[in-house]
């Protein structure tokens, strides 16, 4: 079992994650672009279960592409981007990559890159990602 740790730019926010990741995406979204403030976002899936927070984040409801909400937790304090619950995906929570702690990043990789109809045309691709145009 992989523990990790991680929390917002004040330290207001905190969070553990006491299992193993369920996978991890870059989004080229415009929505995830414009959140981060950069070209994607690095989202891990974790299970909601494996996921401890200390602290209050605010939230942001988004409707994304597909038309569906999404539910954008943020720190009231700070701003900086912690995660995302998408009603698509009961039982997960996105947690912004960013976020952990330096120590606890060693090893991470995007499985898969979304929305590469909307990445940055300078933005090489990561080698061996599954490639999609939109959400799988």
């Amino acid at each position: 079992m992989q523990h990790r740790e991680g929390g917002c730019l004040c330290g207001a926010v905190r969070y553990e994650l006491k299992g193993e990741l369920q996978g991890a995406a870059l989004c080229h979204c415009t929505h995830c672009q414009k959140q981060s403030g950069s070209a994607f976002s690095f989202n891990l899936f974790v299970s909601e279960a494996d996921y401890v927070q200390q602290g209050d984040t605010k939230f942001y409801v988004d409707t994304g592409d597909s038309g569906k909400q999404s539910y954008r937790h943020f720190c009231g304090n700070c701003g900086s981007p912690i995660l995302t619950k998408d009603p698509g995906l009961p039982g997960m929570v996105l947690v912004k990559a960013g976020t952990l702690d330096i120590e606890y990043r060693e090893g991470l990789r995007p499985q898969m890159e979304i929305y590469t109809d909307r990445a940055a045309k300078w933005l090489a691709r990561v080698p061996g990602t599954q490639l999609f145009e939109r959400s799988p």
